[in-house]
């Protein structure tokens, strides 16, 4: 159990170190995405993140929000996604483009942000209260909404400190904000050289969908809590 751990871990460093890589590289596709063909007047789930969540080196129909897309519509639930990922995003990047992308009709917002500041080595306070500003303008914004946070690990060598406290953000969030929480986005892909593209960073279309099912787990019963 310890040395799958390690391996799981270090394989992790090695993806989140490619999406803080990708802040020095042209950004593929938009910064926020339409991957519905749903009626635009749909509540939106909103996806807000890294390179993970745009996912780099794919087209934009096999990243996670496109596949979690499909499986909205075959539920027949009436939700559009839209992606607003960027590849070397940070919190503090997030904050800045949450009042643009709140002027859509959000109802949902996936969260998925921290982990280029945890690659940074960025003080995880200002990386929490960046991200505790977000969903607090998305409250202000829209007070239904549903907050979904996505939770990350840290890279070991960084220090156990500072590996306690960064992964401990995302659930203490989710519990002061009464959020749901995924507890690992990348849970049964990150260091699984099969889930990941040759650079053995980013996942490949199969790892794409096995993120889609890790956040569907979380996402269905609240979308289904919300047109019940």
């Amino acid at each position: 159990m310890i040395m799958f751990r390690k391996i799981l871990v270090f394989g992790l460093a090695a993806a989140l170190a490619a999406c803080d890589a990708d802040d020095q590289r042209p950004v593929l596709r938009s910064p926020e995405t339409e991957v519905s063909t749903a009626d635009s007047t749909a509540p939106v789930v909103l996806f807000i993140g890294t390179s993970l969540t745009a996912g780099y080196g794919l087209s934009p129909d096999l990243a996670y929000p496109a596949l979690l897309q499909a499986k909205i519509d075959s539920a027949g639930l009436r939700f559009r996604v839209v992606n607003a990922g960027v590849s070397g995003e940070t919190s503090a990047g997030g904050l800045r483009r949450i009042d643009w992308l709140l002027r859509q009709p959000v109802t949902v917002l996936v969260l998925e942000l921290g982990a280029n500041d945890m690659l940074r080595g960025q003080d995880v306070a200002a990386m929490r209260s960046n991200l505790q500003e977000i969903i607090d303008r998305t409250r202000a914004a829209r007070p239904e909404a549903r907050i979904i946070i996505a939770g990350m690990k840290a890279a070991p060598n960084l220090g156990q400190r500072y590996v306690a406290e960064f992964e401990a953000v995302f659930e203490q969030l989710a519990e002061e904000n009464g959020a749901e929480l995924i507890p690992f986005l990348l849970d049964g892909v990150a260091g699984v050289p099969g889930l990941n593209q040759p650079d053995g960073n980013h996942p490949t279309a199969e790892g794409q969908r096995v993120v889609a099912e890790t956040v569907w787990r979380t996402l269905e019963p609240v979308l289904r809590r919300l047109e019940g």
